[in-house]
């Protein structure tokens, strides 16, 4: 059996494994907070949304046959599918840039990634098609960037390039990254392209594809691109070590802090000149994967970040990390001691995670008051809405029985999160509408939705729910809107024999209209 053949065949079983995984996580575990939020573009279709690109609703369009198949494994079922495709991306990578055992490599501490398999590969996310495009452009990135544009498919594979990343920036923004790792590639390494007609044309297909963005923006005032670059906005504000720390602290744990380390000693390595690969290959790796992972750690030195903004850039340097091992393992058989730690890190997580989400076996929240119960335990965001919900579904059938609310009745919030939650677990249940009344940078994507739905309707009752781990009384802007907001029920969410945590609901009854910013959509 030939080296490829071999190789191949141990990806294929790795993806299998992981699939299947992977499906039975995606089918057992609640949707997550952006997960029910992102699921509103499936439903509300749109050029482009307040905070991201298209491709996620597309996405979830495809895999729940329009909407029809709502249920938590059809939404999430694109994670699995595109986990699964790239894992044979990244091993077509390390084949790429060396060998088939480097493939191999990295397709495991890929898969070790829990940002790989958990973030993009169960969760449905706008970074799940970003990852799917990110990867496929970074192979032909490879292919294609290093080499002179007038050899046979050099044009071909450069337009090839430009449509998948324009597909990449249609999931996410952030993979603008990718066209200035290329820009920045040329400009220092292979300026022949600058000669080459299919550089100008590619960059034209990106631009083309990602007109409804464009489009989008321009209908709205360029809503998103005003709200994305306040969020990275470092005027006026001081250094703040605690961002800076808490942005690696999370790196470190959102890619497998074996993972991290890897690709740390790998990437100074590469730059020492310690890797046995060329030098294109390595210029190409650190270009592409480098600047997003630098640019957002600056950033953190001014403004909160997110781990999962530099994950991408992390993922990059995975294949310079299969490079560093398969170095130190040239007459050596198996699988690394340290791929098979890093392995047994992410079995550990998923395991102790599901343990934690349905058994609270770790007391992370020891708060016995009342309203706020659950506070800081981080495994309830995904735990308990199936349950409540069922119970929630009593309680209006028995108002609407006795004639306390409306048959029209619609679940009223102030914030696009817990609304989202809500709307999934409960409202839908019953058939009920959601609608937000508050500012769009609290509301975002239901500031559209309220017209889709038809808008508000004076004398009309509704409900309004939280919980105690996000508590929060009816805004004021609910008060002003409704004769009467009243509490009149509490759900109790038991978890391993105790009350984990209270969901609290509250009557809200005839609509009168006080405030008409409620209809329009201003920042």
């Amino acid at each position: 059996m030939n080296n490829f053949k071999k190789y191949s065949l141990n990806v294929i079983y790795l993806i299998v494994i992981s699939t299947i995984v992977r499906a039975f996580l995606a089918y057992f575990l609640e949707l997550g907070n952006d997960e029910v939020y992102y699921r509103l573009y499936g439903l509300f279709p749109d050029w482009s949304h307040f905070d991201h690109p298209i491709m996620i609703g597309l996405l979830m369009q495809i895999t729940t046959f329009d909407m029809v198949f709502q249920s938590e494994f059809f939404l999430r079922l694109g994670s699995i599918i595109i986990g699964a495709i790239n894992i044979w991306i990244v091993f077509k990578i390390g084949l790429a840039i060396k060998d088939e055992r480097t493939g191999f490599y990295a397709s495991l501490i890929y898969v070790s990634s829990i940002y790989a398999t958990i973030i993009t590969g169960v969760f449905i996310l706008p970074d799940t098609p970003q990852s799917l495009f990110w990867l496929w452009a970074l192979l032909l990135m490879i292919q294609t960037v290093p080499k002179c544009p007038n050899i046979p498919m050099s044009g071909t594979n450069m337009l090839k390039l430009s449509v998948v990343l324009g597909f990449g920036i249609l999931s996410k923004y952030t993979t603008i990254f990718l066209w200035a790792g290329i820009v920045m590639y040329i400009l220092i390494f292979n300026r022949d392209w600058l000669k080459s007609k299919w550089l100008y044309i590619g960059l034209l297909i990106s631009a083309i594809i990602c007109l409804p963005i464009l489009v989008w923006n321009i209908q709205n005032d360029f809503i998103s691109i005003n709200f994305h670059t306040n969020r990275v906005d470092m005027s006026g504000y001081s250094i703040g070590i605690d961002y800076l720390i808490n942005e690696l602290l999370g790196e470190l744990l959102y890619n497998n802090p074996i993972v991290y380390i890897l690709v740390i000693v790998s990437t100074i390595a590469g730059l020492r000149g310690k890797l046995s690969l060329e030098k294109s290959h390595l210029r190409m790796l650190l270009l592409a994967g480098l600047p997003i992972v630098i640019t957002f750690i600056i950033f953190s030195l001014f403004r909160r970040t997110l781990p999962h903004w530099t994950a991408p850039g992390v993922t990059t340097l995975i294949p310079l990390a299969a490079v560093y091992i398969s170095d130190r393992r040239i007459k050596s058989r198996g699988i690394p001691f340290v791929i098979i730690l890093s392995l047994a890190l992410i079995f550990l997580i998923i395991v102790s995670g599901l343990v934690q989400i349905n058994k609270g076996f770790v007391p992370f929240d020891k708060s016995t008051e009342y309203n706020r119960i659950g506070k800081n335990d981080p495994s309830l965001d995904m735990y308990g809405y199936r349950q409540a919900g069922h119970k929630f579904v009593q309680i209006v059938n028995r108002d609407i029985r006795t004639g306390v609310m409306d048959n029209n009745s619609f679940m009223v919030g102030s914030k696009w999160f817990p609304l989202a939650n809500y709307e999934y677990y409960f409202a839908r249940k019953v058939g009920m509408n959601a609608l937000a009344l508050g500012k769009l940078t609290d509301i975002h994507k239901y500031a559209w939705i309220n017209e889709e739905r038809g808008g508000f309707i004076e004398g009309t009752d509704a409900y309004y729910i939280t919980d105690s781990r996000e508590f929060n009384l009816p805004d004021s802007i609910i008060y002003r809107n409704f004769e009467s907001v009243t509490p009149s029920d509490t759900i109790d969410v038991i978890r391993g024999g105790e009350i984990a945590k209270r969901i609290f609901i509250f009557r809200c009854k005839d609509l009168i209209l006080k405030d008409s910013s409620i209809h329009m959509r201003e920042q």
